[in-house]
């Protein structure tokens, strides 16, 4: 079974009340960047994976894990 990244982005988005759009302007990229990345479509590079996570005052562990 290959392995897969899970991340906890839209559960902290939400609770921080942030909108896809508003964390994708905190970060330089799209909305759409934000959906693919928040529904396993799209793994962010390290560099948006870190954006992302200061974006949300999470640290990279804590937003993202690989499911085995």
């Amino acid at each position: 079974m290959p392995e897969r990244l899970l991340n906890k982005l839209k559960d902290r988005r939400t609770e921080l009340g942030l909108t896809q759009a508003e964390l994708a302007e905190r970060c330089g990229v799209t909305r759409k960047t934000v959906n693919t990345v928040e529904n396993g479509v799209f793994t962010p590079s390290a560099t948006l994976a870190i954006k992302l996570a200061q974006a949300l005052e999470f640290s990279v562990e804590q937003l993202f894990w690989i499911e085995r």
